[in-house]
């Protein structure tokens, strides 16, 4: 991949933002905040993607946006969030959602898709390690964006325009050895930049992208947060699950300054909740005391259906099949639509 990828023409931006080659002219004319073009080639000015994106987000056209949940301890519910979350705005609110899973784990990618076939694709290196291992070999690449994209993977009626880009547990193994990837003939391939590379041509299918990130900061969380606009913190309210929470904010705003890049914290989730436990009140309050970042009013409670939900199931059920009939799936309605309205999103 070289720099000329990050560039974009007239025609790509009215494609971008599903308008006209004119209404993009008119644009130009009218907002002077319109990005500024990077070279006036005979054939039309050019642009930077993100410079460009940015100016649409905040105009407010209709395009895929982009969250990060991150945390940097395990077993606060990230990605059992991160599943509902898509779930729920699939099936509620009639979001084409993509779950991107890059967890080694790969626990979203088995509550959506069950072991049985995570199994034949990660056999068949359909996965998004295969996209890592690229870079460590760029002689002998095999990432097959189109194989590896699964579709319609949720077991939950009604949302059916849930997507996956799978992981794998073979991203253990890759992740400490990115630092060293190959830089390309031109050294513009950076390690940082697999991802927004890999996806950028079907990023815009989608009206949400969530993605799964694993529970640290190393590069393949900066891939996730390379295309974000923003990340959501899912924590249990006591001490050790909060005690990173600075350090995420601190060090995804340096980050972000670094590549240029609004990345926004949108707020922290509490997960887990238990109303009898004095930390989790204590903690809470706390949290919402200080607002850095923000935090989210629903609160999803410790409930045994979360354990069973992550069982993927071949039948089709209903969100209140699967998330219980009491107050759950209402909460993960609240919350969808709590990001909805933070995204500027009806």
């Amino acid at each position: 991949m070289d720099e000329q990828e990050d560039l974009v023409g007239i025609n790509e931006i009215a494609a971008m933002a599903k308008v006209s080659r004119q209404a993009v002219a008119n644009w130009r004319t009218r907002f002077r905040d319109f990005p500024t073009p990077v070279v006036e080639l005979a054939a039309g000015p050019v642009f930077k993607t993100t410079q460009v994106r940015s100016w649409l987000r905040r105009r407010k056209v209709p395009m895929a946006r982009v969250v990060s949940l991150i945390n940097l301890k395990g077993g606060v519910a990230k990605t059992t969030t991160t599943v509902a979350l898509a779930e729920t705005l699939a099936a509620h609110f009639s979001k084409r959602v993509l779950v991107i899973d890059l967890d080694p784990q790969t626990n979203a990618t088995t509550i959506l898709i069950g072991e049985k076939r995570w199994k034949e694709i990660n056999g068949m290196g359909w996965t998004l390690a295969t996209l890592f291992k690229d870079a460590l070999d760029p002689q002998n690449k095999s990432f097959d964006l189109k194989k590896t994209l699964q579709k319609g993977v949720s077991d939950v009626q009604g949302a059916k325009t849930v997507d996956l880009l799978p992981s794998s547990l073979d991203l253990i193994d890759v992740q400490d050895k990115l630092a060293s990837a190959p830089t390309g003939q031109f050294y513009s391939v950076t390690p940082i930049d697999l991802l927004r590379l890999a996806v950028k041509p079907i990023l815009d299918d989608y009206d949400i992208v969530l993605v799964d990130c694993p529970p640290n900061l190393g590069i393949i969380t900066l891939n996730g947060l390379r295309i974000s606009e923003g990340y959501i913190i899912p924590t249990v309210p006591d001490v050790l699950s909060t005690y990173g929470i600075p350090q995420i904010v601190t060090r995804v705003g340096n980050f972000s300054k670094e590549v240029g890049e609004d990345i926004e914290p949108l707020g922290i989730v509490i997960t887990k909740y238990q109303e009898a436990s004095t930390i989790h009140v204590n903690v809470s309050r706390d949290l919402r005391r200080r607002d850095d970042p923000p935090v989210f009013a629903t609160v999803v409670r410790q409930a045994n259906q979360i354990a069973a939900a992550a069982e993927w199931q071949s039948e089709r059920r209903t969100l209140k099949q699967k998330y219980g009939y009491g107050d759950l799936a209402t909460r993960y309605i609240d919350l969808a639509q709590e990001l909805l309205t933070r995204l500027d999103m009806q």
